[in-house]
């Protein structure tokens, strides 16, 4: 609605505009019809700039845009005046339009918020919001639910989800006195929970609250132009003071009425038209080149900071790794490879946990229920069952234990990273499956490429075991991994990370998970994958990998530099060109048409240049 509004302005101002010049109407009249035109397109800059200087803030660029417009006015020049707010009112939109197309209307951190609670009282139970539920109550979370309170275990058992919270892909068992957090998601069975914090209190309004904190913490990246801005608009202004007052004091026969009327012409021409509306095109440009790559840019100045990252921090599970299980390796002590899937297939028909889903993958075939019979799932353990007459033990190194299964060496030796299913048959050991989240294809090709474009710290942050961490970081060349971390820890190692940049550098977070979104918000630039990350995730995010895919980021990176050096050719032309004006206007050379004429020239050319940051062709590739 916003855009809609700016766009209805600019598109009547320019339309009065339109008139006031092909008209043929002199004084007041002339003047009043201008004057509408740039009051309808312009109010909100003058009023911005007059509300800055109340407030101290006078050298931005809504103070520059008003002193050069008053300044044409106050010299007759009433169409320059008005061009000059059309023109940086058309880049203001381009920059505006930019921003809302990549952002993606997302419904903030509701997905990890539980919607209710089932509280039991007197053998039944009541569906509360989380926020009434007091400590000592007792809940019971089903199978598929999210657990909405802190608490502990008083009878069922369970897999239950954690990867949302602490990045491990492997879901966890629980059972009678474990302890359970909010935000994860209860697999299996059903459990019921005693619980031991008020919501406010839980793990997931803890996560709320850090990600409230950190976004309070960071730094706001400023636009480039009101960096620009700054610098310029109080030279320009010193500038034009000294040539009002300083020559009619040291040059004689001259008078005030020449200089001060030069002084406002040098100021008008000082105005940077080319500036301000191909900065925001060069970004603008910019922004879609990298969604034309599956990359969205929510803003300008994060584009601009993107160029300048020094230490790139990654999240594991669903950033390098796919987050899904796969069998990665079969060993096997009697039998065939093939035989040894097949049976582990057959004895996990009946289970949808993510580990018997991933073996019925891997197997790929239809499943003969006529062979399997007599199926007892052990809890906690795996899998008893009878398959073509004979039993099979299908689980981890518990069940084996407990069934005293012989040649126990056998499967204690089987210290893979992963998660281990062993297999016996009739009690003889038969071998062990290795189910694993896999590391995506491209990751590796990402590392060298971030490497090359001048990065000095690849670093992992990840809730997954040390051993688990350390091999994937080494497997893909990391600099460092940090394991075992869960939200509040990743924000702590970020801080220390944050003081290991230079002044002028950025660092960047790279993450998928509603564990992830904390770091997300602190970091200087936050990078989510959004294809299958969490809602909380890509809001916090700075920028979102539609596609998943880590070899996303060296592009954006490049897409970066490319529009950051289009930006400073722009300015270096555009200065140059104007540096000239300004001296022969302040010698009383320049008229002001030729000002403006320039002025449109370098314009164009300068708007011409933007545009091929919107070529994104070859940009894996290409770095400017």
């Amino acid at each position: 609605m916003r855009q809609k509004k700016q766009l209805m302005r600019i598109v009547l101002s320019a339309f009065i505009f339109a008139i006031a010049i092909l008209g043929s109407w002199q004084g007041w009249f002339r003047f009043a019809v201008f004057l509408l035109a740039y009051i309808i397109v312009g109010w909100d800059i003058v009023w911005r700039a007059v509300r800055n200087i109340l407030r101290g803030q006078i050298f931005d660029e809504n103070f520059l845009m008003t002193l050069a417009t008053v300044g044409a006015f106050a010299l007759g020049e009433y169409p320059e005046g008005v061009a000059v707010m059309l023109f940086y009112q058309i880049g203001e939109l381009f920059q505006s339009y930019a921003v809302d197309k990549s952002r993606r209307s997302i419904t903030g951190l509701m997905d990890i918020r539980p919607d209710y609670a089932n509280v039991q009282k007197d053998g039944q139970l009541i569906k509360v919001d989380p926020e009434e539920v007091a400590v000592g109550d007792v809940i019971v979370i089903k199978p598929g639910e999210r657990i909405p309170l802190d608490g502990f275990v008083i009878n069922g058992s369970s897999s239950v989800d954690t990867s949302a919270l602490t990045g491990e892909s492997v879901p966890k068992q629980i059972r009678e006195k474990d302890h359970v957090i909010s935000g994860c998601i209860n697999i299996s069975g059903n459990l019921t929970v005693k619980v031991e914090k008020e919501f406010g209190e839980s793990t997931v309004a803890k996560i709320l609250d850090l990600v409230e904190n950190s976004s309070s913490k960071k730094a706001k990246a400023e636009n480039f132009i009101t960096k620009f801005a700054r610098y310029y608009t109080p030279v320009v202004v010193i500038a034009a003071v000294m040539l009002a007052f300083i020559p009619p004091l040291m040059i004689e026969g001259t008078t005030f009425s020449i200089w001060i009327s030069r002084a406002l012409t040098f100021l008008v021409i000082s105005c940077p038209c080319a500036l301000v509306i191909s900065i925001p095109l060069s970004f603008f440009g910019g922004i879609g080149g990298a969604s034309k790559c599956g990359v969205l840019v929510k803003g300008s100045n994060y584009l601009e900071a993107l160029a300048n990252t020094e230490i790139m921090v990654f999240d594991k599970t669903g950033t390098l790794t796919k987050g899904t299980f796969a069998v990665t390796q079969i060993q096997n002590s009697i039998g065939a490879p093939e035989e040894l899937l097949e049976i582990a297939a057959l004895a996990e028909n009946y289970s949808n946990h993510p580990i018997a889903l991933s073996i019925r993958q891997a197997y790929g075939k239809p499943i003969d229920h006529k062979r399997i019979s007599e199926v007892e799932e052990i809890a906690g353990c795996g899998i008893k069952v009878k398959i073509d007459g004979k039993i099979v033990l299908v689980g981890n190194d518990k069940l084996m234990r407990k069934e005293q299964v012989l040649d126990q060496a056998s499967y204690q030796k089987a210290n893979k990273i992963g998660t281990i299913v062993h297999i016996a048959i009739d009690q003889v050991y038969a071998g062990y499956l290795v189910i694993a989240d896999e590391v995506k294809e491209d990751v590796k090709e990402t590392i060298g490429q971030l490497r090359s474009l001048g990065l000095k710290q690849l670093v992992m942050l990840t809730g997954d075991n040390q051993e688990v961490g350390q091999k994937v970081a080494q497997e893909i060349g990391l600099d460092q991994a940090y394991t075992e971390l869960l939200p509040a820890d990743k924000v702590e190692k970020m801080e220390d990370l944050l003081q290991q940049k230079s002044s002028r550098g950025k660092l960047a977070f790279v993450g998928d998970g509603i564990n992830d979104a904390p770091v997300l918000a602190r970091a200087d630039i936050g990078i989510a994958m959004g294809g299958l990350g969490s809602d909380a995730a890509i809001e916090a995010a700075d920028v979102v990998i539609m596609t998943d895919e880590p070899s996303k980021i060296p592009v954006v990176m490049r897409i970066s530099k490319k529009t950051l050096c289009i930006v400073k050719q722009n300015i270096v032309f555009a200065l140059g060109v104007k540096f000239i004006v300004l001296i022969l206007g302040a010698l009383g050379i320049a008229t002001m048409w030729a000002a403006v004429f320039a002025d449109v020239g370098v314009s164009v050319i300068a708007i011409l240049n933007a545009i091929r940051a919107l070529k994104v062709e070859e940009m894996d590739k290409v770095i400017v």
